[in-house]
């Protein structure tokens, strides 16, 4: 019996080990609230931007098209019996994350964190704490 708490869950994806917690656990939720669940993976275009095109021998956008691709994958792989929608988008993560959260009207964000302090925190911030800050919706941050 599925318990009618979040109707809609919007997992965000990096492709990162670290992750992998936080994808667990929104497939569990999901799972036991019978929810919508869609997994998402924003390609960060500013990552186009500083790829030295002289030294690339691929196209950035496309390793990363098949990274998002990977990442998307393993999360069907783990989905059973989840309603489960993989989406990718492109733009600043944070961004992206919070509009389509409220586009598809979610009732949960969960996103994982890789824990940074310090100097690299300060220099590469944090898509979770960014997420925090700007979504409307409740969101569960798991380490």
């Amino acid at each position: 019996m599925a318990i009618e708490l979040f109707e809609k869950i919007l997992i965000a994806t990096d492709g990162s080990d670290m992750n992998i917690t936080a994808i667990e656990e929104g497939l569990k939720i999901g799972r036991e609230c019978g929810s919508k669940v869609f997994a998402v993976y924003v390609m960060d275009t500013r990552r186009f931007d500083k790829a030295p095109t002289d030294v690339m021998m691929k196209d950035p956008r496309e390793v990363i098209q098949t990274q998002a691709a990977s990442a998307l994958t393993f999360v069907q792989s783990k989905a059973e019996g989840v309603n489960l929608e993989t989406v990718i988008l492109e733009g600043k993560p944070d961004a992206e994350i919070v509009k389509y959260a409220t586009e598809k009207e979610i009732d949960l964000i969960v996103i994982g964190t890789h824990a940074k302090r310090g100097i690299e925190r300060l220099l590469l911030g944090s898509v979770a704490e960014q997420v925090i800050r700007s979504a409307s919706c409740k969101i569960l941050v798991v380490k």
